[in-house]
């Protein structure tokens, strides 16, 4: 889906009539202070005081909010509630985002408003406390929402069903109802059902690669993802079954979309940064089902709902939704991960003959190159090898200020798995990109006063002092013949870049280092002039990726045609990603920095799941690849 499929697809959705027929829930969100906390006279217990408390709609709820965020003109509601203040917040919230809740019935006993209690302590959610458990609907209230669903249908362009609560309002009898409409209407309807998916025949589905294994029998007990081969036969098993169109969510890898023709991959996005995964599914199903309301085929669709699914992950300790705005941010120029499977299981690699050359997309076609970019730091050189250990410590103590050194020793390991989650997702690239991080992150904690947190460049330079001691440190002793060339660059970097010069093609050294530190390095280390003053870093703009500059001017160069002539060499997933995005070959060097030769196998992790056509540890076997890519030498 290009920009324009996404903006002519969000003006669609922006005129859909949707109804949604769930178990509404409602998410509190209290926020608890130990601080404020005394001895309670009645029980002699620490009291457990809230700060503050946040309601926001769950379940089908959530589902609705997300239709209301994403702009669908019209939403109809229905469900139940409870004579309760729960169910009277529920009905504010409704009738702000301005649903039509005509459909919602009031049953005064037997029924609480489905509520999920969350207690959030620092950061960390405790133990949930739910209202609605032991709920059943009356048989006069199922009659009265089935009888407004069927009156609402011709003023509907699709329905979402909505299960989540085994004691919420599908029961047999609703069930039975619900799938009799389904048969009698014009209408198309998807359902989301955790415990009876293989009720409401004639709806399309949406699931989870977990739910779709329980009903071909299989239960995935695990924690490790659902192998891709599983997912696909529970996938074909469930439309082999129900005969509609299913959609089964992988998280992070994506989603199958099972048609008739067969099969289609919608891969995952690549989301940085720390994530919620709660509600998400609501978010895809919301956006899946806006998309098939606008008229689109379910491919498209299932596209649209991964965007609304990984914007909502991002937002934490809140049940998410995704705007229009946010859906562009994120599905104009998506990162999406590629070949997970094979990414997390170096088991099924292929090689290039006898080499160590790991082939991951087809290489057959490929032209001989004209334009070579090169990543520098873990590619070319390795002067700054072990940058990693002078950013995590620099960002810890900037996180924690003046308690750094007394803080207690869970908030301290929170802290220091936070920040080396964070080097390890944002690797490769700027690092100012990565100080605007930190700042959220040091706001995020709380622990430095607002009025002394820095700005992005205020921690770069607090970075960079540490960093550029330990460069020229090293650069000092390559000056004093202490040591020499080879100890600072990978294996077999050098005489690839002067076999591909020598054979005509024009290289570039690109990285998000700051520029003028990048020459000075490539100076230092002698291969600058191999790059003929093609050599691009950071200029203090997180708006100027230096990798992705270099390579539109390279299309601007050669043509978009001629893209397939340009290849990347990197280790890092932005220069990957960037290459691919534009039609070059992407080869990844997943290198061990300190040894200066063979594998770093989290980093061909990381490589693969960016777009890597070709993955190497090092360039020890310079000659076979330059054949492989059609270069005589």
């Amino acid at each position: 889906m290009n920009r324009e499929q996404l903006e002519e697809l969000l003006a669609r959705i922006s005129h859909t009539r949707i109804g949604v027929i769930g178990d509404y829930c409602l998410d509190a969100y209290w926020t608890l202070d130990a601080s404020l906390s005394e001895i309670s006279i009645e029980t002699g217990l620490a009291t457990r005081p809230v700060r503050t408390q946040r309601y926001s709609l769950g379940g089908a709820g959530n589902v609705v909010s997300n239709l209301a965020a994403m702009g669908v003109r019209r939403i109809c509601a229905f469900g139940a509630f409870g004579d309760d203040p729960f169910g009277r917040e529920m009905t504010r919230i409704l009738l702000d985002a301005s649903v039509d809740i005509r459909g919602v019935l009031v049953q005064e006993t037997d029924w609480n408003t489905p509520v999920y209690i969350k207690p959030v302590e620092g950061e960390s959610e405790q133990g949930r406390i739910d209202f609605g458990n032991a709920n059943s609907l009356a048989p006069t209230i199922r009659l009265s929402l089935l009888q407004a669903l069927r009156g609402s249908l011709g003023e509907l362009d699709l329905v979402i069903i909505n299960q989540q609560l085994l004691h919420g309002i599908h029961t047999p009898g609703m069930r039975d109802g619900l799938a009799d409409v389904i048969r009698g209407a014009s209408v198309p309807f998807i359902c989301d059902s955790r415990s009876f998916s293989d009720s409401y025949a004639g709806a399309m589905r949406k699931l989870n690669d977990r739910e779709a294994l329980r009903l071909i029998g299989v239960q995935w007990e695990r924690q490790d993802p659902v192998p891709r081969v599983d997912a696909q036969r529970a996938a074909d098993t469930l439309y082999d079954r129900w005969k509609t169109p299913v959609f089964l969510t992988r998280g992070s890898r994506g989603m199958l979309v099972r048609e008739p023709e067969g099969t289609v991959e919608v891969p995952g996005l690549q989301i940085l940064g720390r994530i919620d995964t709660v509600g998400a599914g609501d978010s895809a199903l919301a956006g899946i089902a806006a998309a098939l309301a606008a008229g689109s085929d379910p491919v498209s669709a299932a596209t649209f709902g991964n965007f609304a699914a990984g914007v909502t992950v991002k937002k934490l300790f809140v049940t998410g939704t995704a705007s229009p705005e946010e859906i562009r941010a994120i599905g104009t120029n998506p990162d999406y991960v590629c070949n997970p499977e094979l990414a997390d299981d170096p088991r099924a690699a292929r090689f290039h003959g006898e080499t160590e050359i790991e082939i991951v997309g087809p290489v057959s076609g490929v032209s001989r190159p004209t334009h070579a970019i090169f990543d520098n730091d873990g590619t070319v050189s390795t002067l700054r090898e072990g940058w990693e250990g002078i950013m995590e410590p620099v960002m810890i103590r900037s996180i924690l200020g003046d308690d750094w050194k007394t803080a207690e020793e869970k908030l301290f390991l929170t802290v220091k798995e936070r920040v080396r989650e964070y080097i390890d997702m944002t690797t490769g690239v700027q690092t100012l990109v990565q100080m605007h991080g930190l700042v959220e992150m040091v706001r995020e904690f709380g622990i430095v006063p607002a009025a002394e947190v820095k700005d992005p460049r205020g921690y770069k330079d607090l970075y960079n002092k540490e960093l550029l001691a330990m460069v020229s440190a090293r650069i000092a002793k390559l000056h004093r013949g202490e040591l020499c060339v080879e100890d600072y660059t990978l294996k077999g970097a050098i005489p690839m870049l002067k076999a591909l010069r020598a054979a005509g093609v024009k290289l570039h050294l690109a990285s998000g280092t700051d520029e003028q530190d990048l020459i000075a390095e490539a100076e230092a280390l002698g291969h600058a002039a191999l790059f003929e003053g093609r050599i691009h870093g950071a200029v203090g703009d997180v708006n100027i990726e230096a990798k992705k500059v270099v390579l539109e001017r390279i299309l601007a160069e050669i043509g978009a045609a001629e893209a397939r002539t340009l290849v990347t060499f990197g280790d890092g997933p932005v220069e990957i990603r960037e290459t691919r995005r534009r039609g070059g070959l992407a080869v990844g060097v997943a290198s061990d920095e300190l040894r200066r030769f063979g594998w770093n196998m989290r980093k061909r992790t990381r490589l693969i799941r960016a777009g890597a056509d070709l993955v190497v540890p090092d360039f020890s076997q310079w000659r076979s690849l330059c054949r492989l890519l059609g270069v005589r030498i």
